[in-house]
This record gives C-alpha cells, sequence and structure tokens, in this order.
C-alpha cells in the first residue's frame, strides 16, 4: 500500500468552540496515539485528509513540526447529515508491526437465475496484517451461487503476511432464497377465507342506533 503524506500541526486549545473555528479553516482536529507515547493532538487540512481517507486503512506519514510519523486511521467522526468530518483518532505504527484492521469486502459476479438474494453478513473482514501491507480490499466471485450457499471467512484468500482475525467459520456472505408471490387465485382465496372468519351481525354503528 502506498503511503500518502499529510502535514499536521500541533493544537492546545480544545473544545466545541475551538473545534468549530478549525473547522471553519477547514482543518480537522486529531489525535495521534500509540506505543505507549502521550497522545499528540493536532489539526489536519480537511480536503487532504478527506482524499486520503477514500483509501480503506489507508497509511499515512504524517508530518508534525518536521518529525514524521507513519499512522492509520483507527475512528473517524462525521457529520451526520452531511457527512464532513468532524474527528479523526490515528494509531501510530512501524513497518513489520502487525495490526487488527477491517477490510472491506467486495462481490463480483452474478447469482444463479432465479431472483435470489445477496445477504451481506460481514461487510468487512476482521485481519491482522503488516502495518505497511494493509489489504485494501477483498474481491469475492459470487458467479452462479444457489440459494443456501454460505460463503466463509476461511473460503477467503488472504494476501501473504495476513491472517484472519475472527473465527474461520463465520458467515460473511450468504445467498438468500427469493419469497414467492402468492398466484392470483391463492389471494382471492385468501381474501374470501378472510371475510368468511368475520362473525355476523349487526354493526356496532347500526345496533347503537337502534338502541
Amino acid at each position: 500500500m502506498a503511503e500518502v503524506k499529510l502535514t499536521a500541526e500541533p493544537r492546545t486549545e480544545f473544545g466545541k468552540g475551538y473545534a468549530r473555528r478549525i473547522r471553519r479553516a477547514d482543518k480537522v482536529p486529531a489525535v495521534v496515539y500509540g506505543h505507549g507515547a502521550d497522545p499528540k493532538h493536532v489539526a489536519i487540512d480537511g480536503h487532504a485528509l478527506m482524499m486520503a481517507l477514500k483509501t480503506p486503512n489507508v497509511l499515512i506519514r504524517l508530518d508534525i513540526n518536521g518529525k514524521s510519523e507513519l499512522v492509520i486511521p483507527k475512528a473517524v467522526q462525521r457529520e451526520a447529515l452531511r457527512g464532513f468530518l468532524v474527528h479523526v483518532d490515528l494509531l501510530t505504527v512501524k513497518k513489520g508491526e502487525k495490526v487488527t484492521v477491517e477490510v472491506p469486502v467486495h462481490t463480483e459476479g452474478e447469482l444463479a437465475p432465479g431472483g435470489n438474494l445477496l445477504e451481506h453478513i460481514l461487510n468487512a473482514l476482521p485481519v491482522e496484517a503488516e502495518a505497511t501491507h494493509i489489504p485494501e480490499g477483498f474481491t469475492v466471485s459470487i458467479e452462479g451461487l444457489e440459494a443456501g450457499h454460505t460463503i466463509r471467512a476461511k473460503d477467503i484468500e488472504l494476501p501473504r503476511g495476513s491472517t484472519l482475525a475472527v473465527d474461520e467459520d463465520a458467515a460473511v456472505l450468504q445467498v438468500v432464497a427469493a419469497q414467492e408471490a402468492p398466484a392470483e387465485g391463492e389471494e382471492e382465496e385468501e381474501a374470501e377465507e378472510g371475510a368468511a372468519a368475520e362473525p355476523e351481525g349487526e354493526k356496532p354503528e347500526a345496533a347503537a342506533a337502534e338502541s
């Protein structure tokens, strides 16, 4: 995975008021932590950070006052309606170090004919990988799969150096049978049966009027 270079400036102010001010300047508050060091509170250019985060588990070469650190995103907070970045937690990593991340699962191909549905039980697969060699995503073929077929974690091929961080029998994708709509005649019969089940007698409104 290629590194993305970003520059961060230290920040000493906190609180909602300060956060609003730096966001108006198109900057995002962030915290850098890891390896037992004290957390570093920084501000990063909002547009550059947003573009970097388009790549899942992106590896960032962060420059803070001329000192370079490798980090990966661990928690990203976004505004609920508009989706802009509110706050980001960044984890310091080293080359060769193993980290546990969730890698997106993508599909290719078409299911067998019949209108069956594909259920994504896990949208991302937890794996342990080297911090500098985190897979960007897994692509799984669903070509010709029929109802009842399940793809489990152990069925997904991992790149060298990566291992599952979830039970190997955990279901990732499942093909669910399409529900058949009742025929037109069956719908009429159900309606007639429902009408026949209604108790005979005077309607409450009519009975009340006569009394």
